[in-house]
């Protein structure tokens, strides 16, 4: 199954951070989403990777981390 891994950050620069080091790692562009309004960053990834992704994204300091199964728009 696909989840969708949502990280809050206080700061939109932790925000742009984790964001970036997801790019660095080879998280496809097109499954990260950065809300520039609400510091959080999206990512969607398979059940397996999602254990990684969260490590990552726990690097950078999130206020919290949530994650849901990913609905197809």
């Amino acid at each position: 199954m696909t989840q969708t891994v949502t990280a809050a950050y206080g700061s939109i620069d932790k925000a742009i951070n984790a964001f970036d080091e997801l790019v660095s790692e080879g998280y496809p562009r097109e499954k990260l989403f950065l809300d520039r309004q609400t510091s959080e960053v999206k990512v969607i990834v398979p059940e397996a990777s999602q254990p990684e992704a969260e490590a990552i994204l726990n690097r950078h300091g999130p206020d919290e981390i949530s994650a849901r199964p990913y609905e197809t728009p």
